[in-house]
C-alpha cells in the first residue's frame, strides 16, 4: 500500500475527535508531502534540528509537534514556530519554553508528560506531581498547558497497556477545563487501545510511513 493509502486506512479507524499526528521523523520530505497531499496538517518531529529543517523546506500551513524528549538548550531553535510541544518533562524545560516564547512574543502551548510505563528510561511527571506542577505553571505567561501525554510500557501485554492508558485518563479527568482538553496517547501499535481509554490525540508514524531504517 503506498503512504496516502496507509494514511486513509488510519484516518478511517481513528474517530473525527480524535486529532491525528503523523510522524515522520527520520523520513524524507517527499513522503511527508505524499501525506501531505493526502490532507495531513499534523506533523511530529523528535529531534530538534531534523524539525527545524523540514519546517524551512516544506509548506508553511504544517503544524509542528514535538514529540521527542526536548533538551533546554535547544527550545530557541522551535520556539519561533512550533505549534505543540507533546514531552515537557519538567519544570526547567517549561520556564525555558516560556522565556523562549516570550522572546518570539507566542504563547507555546504544551503538554504535560507523565510517566506511566513501568520502563525507567521513559521521562515525565508522577501522576502525584501534576497538580503541582500545573499550579506552578501558572505563573508562566507564555506557556497554555493543553493537556497531557503518556507514552504506555511497550509490551504485548495489552491489558497493562490498556491500565497505563487509564490511570492517565483518569488524572486527565481531574484537571481538565475549557484549557486543559488534550490528551495525547497511542502510537502505531497501541493507538486503538488508547482511543478506547479516551485518547484525544494519537501519534502514528510506521503505520502511516513504514517501518523506519535502523
Amino acid at each position: 500500500m503506498s503512504i496516502s493509502n496507509n494514511l486513509k486506512a488510519i484516518q478511517t479507524s481513528v474517530p473525527k475527535e480524535v486529532t491525528l499526528v503523523a510522524v515522520s521523523k527520520t523520513k524524507p520530505n517527499t513522503d511527508i508531502i505524499e501525506v501531505y497531499n493526502a490532507g495531513q496538517r499534523i506533523f511530529g518531529e523528535n529531534k530538534v534540528q531534523e524539525l527545524a529543517k523540514k519546517a524551512e523546506e516544506l509548506p508553511k500551513d504544517i503544524a509542528w509537534h514535538m514529540i521527542g524528549h526536548l533538551q533546554t538548550n535547544k527550545v530557541k531553535i522551535i520556539a519561533p514556530f512550533v505549534a505543540l510541544i507533546h514531552g515537557v518533562d519538567s519544570l526547567k524545560l517549561l520556564k525555558e519554553i516560556n522565556k523562549r516564547a516570550e522572546q518570539n512574543n507566542r504563547i507555546i502551548d504544551c503538554l504535560l508528560q507523565v510517566h506511566i510505563a513501568t520502563e525507567s528510561s521513559k521521562f515525565g511527571f508522577g501522576i502525584e506531581e501534576v497538580e503541582s506542577a500545573l499550579n506552578q505553571a501558572e505563573e508562566f505567561e507564555n506557556i497554555k498547558i493543553a493537556g497531557l501525554m503518556g507514552m504506555a510500557t511497550f509490551t504485548d501485554d495489552t491489558q497493562q497497556v490498556a491500565d497505563e492508558f487509564k490511570s492517565l485518563k483518569t488524572v486527565f479527568d481531574s484537571i481538565k477545563n475549557e484549557h486543559i482538553t488534550t490528551l495525547s496517547m497511542g502510537m502505531s501499535g497501541d493507538y486503538n487501545l488508547a482511543i478506547e481509554q479516551g485518547s484525544t490525540m494519537v501519534r502514528v508514524g510506521s503505520a502511516i510511513f513504514g517501518h523506519r531504517n535502523k
